[in-house]
């Protein structure tokens, strides 16, 4: 599948739920990016994060096995269960994820859900991993989490038009490393918190439309208000040129 956007292609566009982001924060980095290929510097992995990640999905996979709920389920008092799909490996998978073509702009939309529970009723339940570590309380309510919200608000949407029923309600677990321990001793200590966000999805279909007009224009959109990026390209270009 091409890595640009051709206007001129009957063949799908794979756009990622990390691309509609970057349309959503700027669309000139976003036209950059998918119409002419000129990338945004990759920024270092966050290899502590992946690790928590990885961890996380084993011990919830034990319990998907065995289809009993995990301790931390039952603590919050939420009935489900991981939910046991012969798809589960594609969707947590980074290049595959949960997918749709999206009939109106030939996009192929996809995304890479961390996990999905399910409640008693087959209602399926997003959740997505995150890893921290601060001494303050752990919630949704900074401004930079919006990005984190619209996240598993299209990994809902991409469940859904894949004719599955999803709950409205999604959850963030949080691994949040301790700092108060007395010595280190080789290893990290973390708190399980579990934060309920009750998402919507639909801004998903409009923004896809607007998305595929900026990529169909012959000129360069707009850049988002405040984009770094665009703010340091001007700058760098003003004492190159």
């Amino acid at each position: 599948m091409a890595a640009t956007f051709d206007p001129a292609s009957d063949e799908a566009y794979k756009l990622s739920r990390t691309r509609i982001e970057l349309f959503v924060k700027c669309p000139r980095c976003f036209y950059l990016q998918c119409r002419l290929g000129i990338k945004q510097v990759d920024g270092f992995p966050f290899t502590l994060n992946i690790t928590v990640d990885a961890l996380l999905k084993r011990e919830f996979d034990s319990y998907r096995e065995t289809q009993t709920p995990h301790p931390l389920l039952v603590e919050q008092g939420i009935d489900a269960v991981p939910y046991q799909h012969d798809q589960i490996d594609q969707w947590r998978n980074n290049f595959v994820g949960v997918q749709f073509r999206h009939p109106e702009t030939n996009f192929l939309v996809f995304g890479a859900v961390d996990d999905v529970w399910v409640d008693p009723h087959g209602v399926l339940i997003v959740v997505d991993y995150k890893a921290t570590s601060t001494p303050k309380e752990v919630t949704l309510n900074d401004d930079w989490k919006i990005s984190i919200k619209r996240q598993i608000e299209v990994y809902q949407w991409l469940l859904r038009r894949n004719d599955f029923e999803v709950q409205d309600t999604a959850y963030f677990l949080y691994a949040n490393a301790k700092k108060d321990s007395p010595a280190f001793d080789a290893r990290l200590d973390f708190d399980l918190i579990l934060l309920p966000y009750t998402g919507s999805d639909d801004w998903v279909e409009d923004t896809l439309r607007q998305a595929h007009a900026c990529l169909m224009a012959e000129t360069l959109p707009p850049s988002g208000e405040g984009c770094k990026w665009c703010g340091y390209r001007e700058q760098a270009s003003g004492v190159e040129g």
